[in-house]
């Protein structure tokens, strides 16, 4: 589960994103009650207007973003990437402790802050595959968001309790200095000992090449599109606990980051049985996607703040396990050396739904009301994995079987499966019988 701690440059790395990855969760939750609770009139359409601007960058700039990943030394590009971002947290935060924010600065802010998180994103998913050989990849990147979601479950609390004590320009300050433990882990870091991948040069038609890399390749393609639709309409956290906690349960600011930390609870248990998986596939994608949109729709009918806040654990678990999946099946299954330029558009499609997607929950919230705001995105869930289960089946030869008595009990094989295992049947039974006759 922790194999690619021995190697010295991955353990610098995951200590400081844990520490900017508090302070990032942080800011988040401050910023939504900020503008939900002093800045608008218990607004959720503000709230989701605010959660837009931050991924609307990453939909027009992050194909650049992953060329340019592809082209320059990552671990300089994330140094500069993690001051810009610690610089508009100083700024959201003086506005704040000043008494001058407005809606429109956070509005303005959350924008530059989605710009500089385009560049960021691709950089940093790809400099993983830097940090420890290609065999790692997949323990890596569970890890990295096993590290996420354990920053998930201090963040949210925290901030609830920093935001009752000494309001929230404090709580962007702080996220502010996290920032500098990602800078300084990277400026010590062993550059002999980094698995660079090849520097691709300057040429024409080469975001083409990596679209056209992705078109080709119908496993990313389902990826994205399931990624995309729950991304969009489910993984609202942010807006959907906030508006359940404040305006559904009639909760204080405290109690609405307690949820993020219980959420982080199952999403650190997914993200940890992720790292124990060596091959990512597909199905799994599918199958969590699925299975988050049936325990959001639970979670949507929780009667009391208690039962909702339960329904967290498992609506954490299968989120997480979907998005870490999707994250390791593209990264091994891609050419290292267009594996930025994929990344991006991987990231595109992450983040394409929440422009969308997010003003579209705030309206659903304050037209029919906070459940709503969770029940669409788990139909939507169910549904997209559906589609895509149904298509798999008749476009990949996907067979099902179930045994009793041996584990796992329940096999999903395609036909490249299926012709690779006769192969190695085959082998078996020739070598028995050439060790049979040798013996005779």
């Amino acid at each position: 589960m922790f194999a690619s701690m021995r190697h010295y440059n991955y353990r610098l790395w995951f200590a400081g994103a844990l520490v900017a990855n508090v302070g990032t969760w942080m800011q988040r939750i401050a910023q939504d009650w900020l503008v939900l609770t002093e800045l608008s009139d218990d607004s959720g359409l503000a709230v989701g207007i605010v959660t837009g601007l931050q991924f609307a960058p990453s939909v027009l700039l992050s194909p650049y973003a992953g060329l340019l990943a592809d082209r320059i030394d990552r671990r300089k590009l994330l140094m500069a990437t993690q001051g810009i971002l610690g610089l508009l947290a100083v700024a959201l935060g003086a506005l704040v402790l000043f008494g001058h924010a407005e809606l429109w600065h956070v509005y303005v802010l959350a924008t530059l802050l989605g710009v500089a998180s385009a560049f960021d994103a691709p950089a940093r998913q790809t400099f993983v595959s830097e940090l420890v050989p290609a065999s790692g990849l997949a323990n890596a990147v569970a890890l990295n968001s096993a590290s996420f979601n354990a920053a998930r479950l201090i963040g949210p609390g925290a901030a609830g309790l920093l935001i009752a004590l000494v309001g929230p320009g404090w709580v962007f300050i702080i996220n502010a200095v996290s920032f500098a433990a990602t800078i300084f882990v990277m400026a010590i870091m062993r550059t002999a000992e980094l698995h660079v991948s090849p520097r691709i040069a300057r040429a024409k038609g080469q975001l083409r090449a990596g679209m056209a890399y992705v078109r080709h390749r119908s496993d990313i393609v389902m990826i994205m599109i399931v990624v995309f639709v729950v991304g969009g309409l489910g993984l609202n956290f942010q807006l959907t606990s906030a508006v359940m906690a404040r305006i559904e349960f009639g909760k204080d600011a405290s109690e609405y980051g307690i949820l993020g930390s219980i959420l982080a609870i199952g999403s650190l248990a997914g993200a940890l049985l992720a790292a124990r998986r060596k091959q990512p596939r597909v199905r799994s994608v599918i199958a969590a996607a699925a299975l988050f949109g049936v325990f959001s729709g639970l979670m949507s009918l929780a009667p009391t703040y208690e039962l909702f806040a339960l329904a967290c654990i498992p609506v954490g678990f299968f989120s997480i396990t979907m998005l870490t999946t999707a994250n390791a099946a593209i990264q091994i299954g891609t050419d290292p050396a267009i594996r930025g330029r994929v990344m991006s558009l991987y990231v595109v499609v992450l983040f394409a739904g929440n422009p969308i997607g997010s003003p579209f929950v705030g309206w659903v919230a304050e037209a029919w009301g906070p459940r709503w705001s969770i029940g669409i995105g788990a139909i939507a869930s169910v549904l997209v994995a559906a589609a895509a289960a149904l298509w798999a089946h008749r476009n990949w030869q996907i067979e099902v079987s179930y045994r009793l008595r041996r584990r796992p009990h329940l096999i999903l094989t395609n036909a490249e499966e299926r012709a690779a295992r006769e192969r190695a049947r085959v082998e078996v039974a020739s070598q028995q019988a050439t060790d049979g006759g040798q013996a005779a």
